[in-house]
């Protein structure tokens, strides 16, 4: 009896990691702290500038409709913590100080460690000169350096639209301090 063999997933780990990182920061995305207004009534959602979301062109004309690309993974209003778990980077790395970020897909971030002798690499193909802004493009352009170790296609490339610069500059602040 012949059985037929079975084909292979393309993409395997290295899609199930980018799969379960888009989810995790869409869930928190679509959390209902982050969806909802404190003090407002069930089904009233926000949708001004200063939080961060913004009306759809689809959405109502009573501007109670949120389109998803436009809802940021995080705004950087949040604590450290809730702002690194929203934008997913507790999934897949280990972040001291911040207790549910036990991931081990991607490097432990102890960048005011690492960050220096990443920038010195001779494999560093960026344009940082500074530690916070090695955090910054790696999370904007994670090509530019890839830890010896790791995949080149686990990281997002799509952060860079769905953070803000004040979320941003928070993490980077946060990380470039971080030491082993």
């Amino acid at each position: 009896m012949h059985q037929l063999k079975q084909p292979k997933p393309s993409g395997g780990r290295d899609s199930f990691l980018i799969f379960l990182v888009v989810g995790c920061g869409l869930l928190a995305t679509l959390s209902w702290n982050s969806v909802m207004k404190p003090g407002t009534s069930q089904g009233e959602r926000v949708t001004s500038k200063a939080d961060g979301l913004q009306p759809s062109e689809g959405s109502k004309k009573d501007g109670s409709g949120v389109a998803l690309i436009n809802v940021p993974l995080a705004t950087g209003h949040e604590s450290l913590e809730k702002l690194f778990v929203q934008s997913g980077c507790a999934v897949c790395h280990t972040i001291p100080g911040i207790e549910p970020a036990k991931g081990r897909e991607g490097p432990k971030l102890v960048l005011g460690t690492n960050g220096p002798l990443r920038l010195a690499d001779p494999k560093y193909q960026g344009t940082a000169e500074s530690v916070r802004e090695y955090i910054q493009e790696s999370i904007l352009n994670p090509g530019a350096y890839v830890v010896p170790g790791y995949s080149d296609r686990v990281m997002p490339r799509w952060y860079g639209k769905r953070l803000n610069a004040k979320a941003l500059d928070r993490i980077a602040q946060y990380l470039a301090e971080l030491k082993d």
